[in-house]
């Protein structure tokens, strides 16, 4: 698949225009806004781009705790857990055991990462897939990295390649998912899909084909050509990056 398809980025958003009056109100109703130069009033201003991930995360959290204000104790959630996309991915459980997250904050966090799902996927639900890869990478990167275990997906496409469905089948241990192609092949025909691009996540990090994954792709292309489905590509996702089997001959 070759990346000629962009997706408009959360920063491209249209900043709105604050007036002198406005940021005052804004300094006085909202906890994490102390000024003109606040969270607040700079991404009303200048949009998103305009902020750090520990700025953004504490305007989702909307205060700190124990004297620490909503940027620095954004700053320390970050830092323990690596990065956004990690803090976003860790399962409630994990979340449960960090001093100053409850139920509530946990399930703003896990609101966030559904948002930011579902805008991804509206990136590519429309418009065909295979001319919109950018988007296609965007989206699994998205929906798969920073996951604590490994995660076996498909996207299935109709016959012009637009999106018909997304759904993760299999879930596996921080390094091995079991994937039973008897269950590939059935979710296909119950979507009627004409085309899957397979996808998983490397929790290790690293994006590169395993002999395994070389393997399983081989074996589910087989599979699926029997009932007239294509594997338009096999995408691998570590932290950050993706690689694509079919560019690297695979398919």
């Amino acid at each position: 698949m070759t990346a000629v398809g962009t997706v408009r980025s959360a920063g491209s958003v249209e900043a709105a225009t604050v007036t002198e009056s406005q940021a005052q109100q804004i300094e006085r109703d909202d906890p994490v806004s102390l000024g003109s130069d606040a969270p607040l009033c700079r991404i009303l201003r200048h949009g998103p781009t305009a902020l750090s991930d520990a700025e953004l995360l504490a305007l989702c959290l909307r205060a700190g705790r124990q004297g620490r204000d909503a940027v620095a104790f954004a700053s320390e959630l970050l830092a323990s857990l690596g990065d956004v996309r990690a803090l976003l991915n860790a399962s409630p459980r994990r979340l449960a055991g960090i001093p100053g997250l409850g139920p509530a904050r946990i399930g703003q966090l896990r609101a966030v990462l559904g948002l930011a799902e579902r805008h991804a996927e509206g990136a590519i639900c429309n418009r065909p897939l295979l001319t919109d890869t950018a988007a296609v990478r965007f989206f699994l990167k998205q929906a798969l990295s920073g996951s604590e275990r490994e995660v076996f997906a498909c996207l299935f496409l109709d016959s012009r390649h637009h999106l018909l469905a997304f759904e993760r089948l299999f879930f596996g241990s921080v390094d091995r998912a079991s994937v039973h192609p008897r269950e590939v092949l059935k979710a296909a025909l119950h979507h009627n899909a004409a085309a899957v691009v397979l996808a998983h996540n490397h929790p290790s990090g690293s994006a590169e084909p395993s002999p395994a994954d070389i393997r399983l792709t081989e074996d589910l292309r087989a599979l699926l050509l029997q009932i007239d489905v294509r594997v338009l590509d096999h995408v691998v996702v570590g932290h950050g990056v993706t690689v694509s089997m079919a560019e690297r001959g695979y398919l």
